[in-house]
């Protein structure tokens, strides 16, 4: 399917809607008010160009096989959007269901991976455990020698996960909105607010002027807390930089995502070949889209103990995505996330 594109629109002086971020998010926005809602004079403007934020920088992992009744449901209906996305733009997304493995490394990760299933099962989603030996059939090229550091009990699978091509998702997205008459502006930072006396927000201030609007919805990833705050709105919301890399291409060999937190690693090769690497988050808070040299060794040597067929594959570029991993002062949901809730931060990947 052939993909078309965005007009390159000159912002109106008001809309019914704006919509700050013009990555996946923001643009699948405007796409459902349209289609859905028959709402179209929506405005989506991207401080860069169209999709390079976050979305340019996620390791394209889809799944919903999450431990917590919530996060489970609000990621399985995303995977069931996932699953006609195809038909409903008409476009070809990369979307591949090869499977997600989730490995376990220790009797209290295999406990939890077990919960997991069995929850999974309850909520309807699909999930399954399999055995070293069944792990080493569906993915030959993981290790799962007993003599390794640390060596595989056994995994989860949900058959139905899997990645897609996240630049033609933006691309998608952004093309049928603006067939259903959407505008989207790029190169637009939004700078500020237009406040009514009462103190309601009703428009932005851009580079490109000011847009007046009976709505605004501000979709901007990990800066979403650095737009509330021009309106003195504080989010409860922390940003991080997540590591991920890219390899060289090379010949298809891995036909699955394999995720691991004992190591935390997690990889997938891509259309063309480059194995996907995701990796943990620094410490600090930030929003630099560089990635830090001690984590990405780390993230190497766990590779290389998972994937020993990948010693000699040569690194090609690496990067940071801005992630919030919990909310500040807020302890009920902070330990909902270390005891394997965890949605937020994957929810970003």
């Amino acid at each position: 399917m052939a993909m078309r594109y965005w007009r390159a629109a000159e912002p109106k002086r008001s809309y019914d809607v704006v919509v700050v971020g013009g990555g996946g998010h923001g643009l699948a926005t405007a796409y459902y008010l349209a289609r859905n809602h028959d709402l179209t004079d929506v405005c989506v403007v991207e401080k860069g160009w169209l999709g390079g934020g976050n979305t340019a920088r996620n390791t394209t992992i889809i799944r919903s096989n999450y431990l917590w009744d919530e996060s489970a449901a609000i990621y399985e209906h995303s995977l069931k959007l996932w699953e006609r996305l195809e038909e409903d733009l008409g476009l070809d997304l990369r979307f591949s269901q090869r499977g997600v493995l989730n490995l376990a490394h220790d009797l209290g990760e295999m406990r939890s991976s077990l919960r997991r299933v069995n929850a999974n099962a309850l909520n309807g989603v699909d999930a399954e455990w399999l055995t070293p030996a069944e792990v080493a059939a569906f993915c030959p090229v993981v290790n799962v020698s007993p003599d390794v550091r640390y060596p595989v009990l056994g995994a989860t699978l949900q058959r139905r996960g899997g990645i897609a091509r996240h630049d033609r998702v933006a691309w998608g997205f952004a093309s049928v909105a603006d067939r259903l008459g959407v505008d989207i502006v790029e190169h637009c930072e939004v700078t500020g607010f237009v406040r009514s006396p009462a103190g309601r927000v009703t428009g932005v201030e851009t580079t490109r002027g000011t847009i007046t609007a009976n709505k605004v919805a501000v979709v901007a990833a990990g800066h979403t807390s650095v737009l509330a705050a021009m309106v003195g709105l504080r989010l409860p919301l922390q940003s991080h930089p997540l590591q991920a890399l890219v390899s060289v291409l090379l010949t298809p060999v891995l036909d699955c995502v394999v995720m691991s937190n004992a190591v935390h690693v997690y990889v997938s090769q891509a259309d063309k070949g480059e194995l996907v690497m995701g990796a943990g988050i620094d410490g600090h808070n930030s929003y630099t889209q560089r990635g830090a040299f001690h984590l990405i060794e780390e993230q190497l040597a766990a590779a290389l103990e998972l994937f020993p067929v990948f010693a000699h594959a040569k690194l090609l570029r690496t990067w940071g995505g801005a992630v919030r991993p919990r909310p500040v002062h807020h302890w009920s949901v902070d330990r909902r996330a270390r005891r394997g809730g965890g949605g937020a931060l994957t929810a970003a990947r």
